[in-house]
């Protein structure tokens, strides 16, 4: 299916680049590279999502979207749509998107199309649903069917289904919100050592970005990804450390939590404290 120019160039770009060095997030798994990682729609308006198949086979990918709850240790519940709130139920019905199945070839990038069409009366606030790419086994040839039929046989074929899902947003009206890093402390046994912080979020939306932690000048360590969604107000999150970081986090250590450097890198929480 046709698309822009720009989308095009983008897209090809991705998927001549190793994941780590691409110019912008994306997601791989198995053959199928997505990016970007996060859509954020305002108000009625429309975006796009590029999937490139990097693998030396044509393959096809079957596109739904889901609900999801996060919990307050990170993880999340499937939820129904029989078991959906309001808000839940709203998003599911605001958002449009095609094609809902393509095949790719090797190489071959495609755009999924998204549009957000919130209803005027939908109070203000932050609507999500989580988009899901997976892949579509192939079907066994006739030739090796009917080889099996006849000689009677009953073939048991075991298929990875790859798949990648992302949260879509749809931020209706002008929404705030911040957060707060408490109670830094140290845990870990014989094989691992972690960062545990109490993380609160107040506002009408989620907040998202990445975790610092700098002793002087030092950055000591780091992690991305890390997001508090609107159905919890605070979660714990544990930061994986090496010996030799663990070993670094004495005396005052200074912790930012900061939206991710390519959406600006504003200073969203901060806490200086000596971990224990």
């Amino acid at each position: 299916m046709p698309f822009s120019a720009s989308v095009r160039r983008f897209a090809i770009a991705l998927s001549a680049l190793p994941i780590l060095l691409a110019p912008a997030p994306a997601v791989a798994q198995g053959d199928l590279l997505v990016a970007p990682t996060r859509v954020i729609i305002n108000g009625a308006g429309n975006a796009e999502v590029v999937l490139s198949n990097i693998g030396n086979q044509a393959a096809t990918y079957r596109i739904g979207v889901e609900l999801r709850r996060m919990e307050p240790d990170g993880d999340f519940t499937d939820v129904t749509e029989a078991e959906a709130n309001a808000t839940e139920k709203a998003a599911l019905e605001m958002l449009r998107y095609a094609p809902k199945r393509i095949t790719l070839l090797p190489g071959q990038p495609q755009a999924i199309r998204l549009s957000a069409r919130p209803a005027p009366e939908l109070p203000d606030g932050e609507y999500r649903v989580h988009m899901s790419f997976r892949a579509v086994p192939p079907a066994l040839s006739p030739e090796v069917a009917q080889e099996q039929a006849a000689a009677g046989q009953l073939a048991i074929r075991l298929t990875p289904v790859y798949g990648i899902t992302i949260p879509v947003f749809v931020r209706k009206g002008r929404l705030e919100a911040a957060a707060t890093i408490a109670n830094p402390r140290l845990g870990g046994n014989d094989t691992s050592k972690w960062l545990e912080l109490d993380m609160r979020r107040t506002g009408q939306r989620s907040v998202y970005g990445e975790i610092l932690g700098k002793r002087g000048g030092e950055q000591v360590f780091q992690i991305k990804g890390v997001a508090i969604y609107p159905e919890v107000q605070g979660r714990t999150i544990k930061v994986p450390l090496t010996a030799e970081q663990a070993a670094k986090l004495t005396g005052p250590i200074r912790i930012e939590y900061r939206e991710l450097p390519e959406n600006g890198g504003q200073l969203i929480a901060e806490v200086t404290s000596t971990v224990r």
